[in-house]
């Protein structure tokens, strides 16, 4: 779980302009020849950038101080200082920039295609030489300007993976090992809960056009919002999802009362996760008397949600599955159509389908294969 960061504080410094040179041209059978002292270089700039290979923020964290370059001073026969070097740093799609003390937020990296970069603080200007500082009553200027400072800011990175679907369910409802059943990643199933410690990122391929990117996180409990277990720390995690997938183990004895208590933990953390559109899934009804829980969890919900979809399946005994791939496609399919139609400003939320493209990283779990990361 600790290499998993998907939070890092960091000091990030712009570079210092060099400074101007005080220089006279001396040459031989060339009497007063006047100044020649050059400018001194323009210090680097901190720069962001996107980069589609990196998965979490721990490139960063243990990292914490970032400085460019400073700017060369200027030398003499018009020779100007070097600029100082930029400093690049690379974050994953989905990252938030806030101020560490207040936490306004300064940038997100949600539309941003792959290495575009976002200037944050740039370098001091290189100082003036003396030879800018002549003048017909002024021919030996002994004057030069200093290199302008550089910014220094303390930021709180964040990070929200980017999915289209969000997996919410208790422990052991299941979740994992639908994700294992519809895309390549490889998340760990064990029959005990919080077998999943870290998000996962599965791809569900539904033709050559349109793929559809799931992610799971680990199992909420009842007091989630309010910090109990893992969940309150990676609910953030599902915030930019299009849509999400309810996963309820009917087998389970307060199975009745499941979705009700998901609801209630996902509006104490945000209101704005209970408005995405969902799905219900019930699952477990291989299981006896599973299904006949799952018809009242269904009749239940109908009562206050008609519009939900609820569907029975059984994710060990693949049974609706096929079922559960067409709601989802036809529920991100209703989504993009339905952005096509709006204003950006009104689907901020899920903006990030503008520029997606699907690679063979977006395959594997986030953020490896090796399932000892998460014991």
């Amino acid at each position: 779980m600790k290499q998993f960061a998907d939070e890092a504080i960091i000091e990030v410094t712009s570079g210092k302009g060099g400074n101007g040179c005080v220089s006279f041209r001396r040459e031989k059978y060339v009497p007063m020849g006047g100044p020649n002292g050059g400018d001194g270089g323009k210090g680097g700039d901190v720069i962001f950038c996107v980069k589609r290979n990196v998965k979490t923020l721990a490139n960063i964290r243990f990292k914490r101080f970032f400085k460019a370059k400073n700017g060369g001073d200027g030398m003499g026969w018009n020779k100007y200082g070097k600029d100082g070097e930029d400093i690049v740093i690379a974050v994953p799609p989905g990252t938030a920039i806030r101020d560490a003390e207040t936490k306004e937020l300064i940038k997100e990296f949600t539309t941003e295609s792959e290495d575009e970069q976002f200037v944050f603080l740039k370098g001091g200007n290189g100082g003036w030489g003396n030879v800018h500082f002549k003048s017909s009553t002024n021919q030996a200027p002994r004057t030069a300007n200093k290199g302008q400072p550089g910014e220094y800011r303390k930021l709180l990175l964040e990070l929200s993976i980017m999915a289209d679907v969000g997996l919410v369910g208790f422990p052991n409802a299941g979740k994992s090992s639908l994700l294992d059943a519809f895309t390549n990643a490889r998340p760990k199933i064990a029959p005990y809960p919080f077998t999943t410690k870290i998000p996962n990122l599965g791809v569900l391929r539904a033709d050559s056009e349109q793929d559809v990117i799931i992610a799971d996180i680990p199992g909420i409990i009842e007091g989630a919002s309010e910090g109990a277990g893992l969940g309150i720390r990676f609910l953030k995690h599902i915030s930019r999802t299009a849509g999400l997938l309810f996963m309820i183990d009917c087998s389970d004895e307060n199975c009745l009362t499941a979705y009700k208590t998901l609801c209630d933990e996902l509006e104490g953390f945000s209101k704005d996760l209970l408005a995405k559109p969902h799905i219900v899934l019930c699952n477990k009804i291989d299981i006896e008397g599973a299904s006949e829980n799952a018809a009242k969890i269904a009749e239940e919900i109908k009562k206050t949600e008609p519009e939900t979809k609820v569907i029975p399946v059984s994710v060990a005994a693949h049974k609706g599955l096929n079922d559960v791939r067409i709601a989802i496609l036809g529920l991100v399919g209703e989504l993009s159509s339905w952005k096509d139609k709006k204003t950006e400003a009104k689907v901020k939320a899920s903006s990030f389908m503008e520029s997606r493209s699907v690679d063979e990283f977006m395959e594997e779990q986030f953020p490896g294969q090796d399932n000892s990361e998460q014991e």
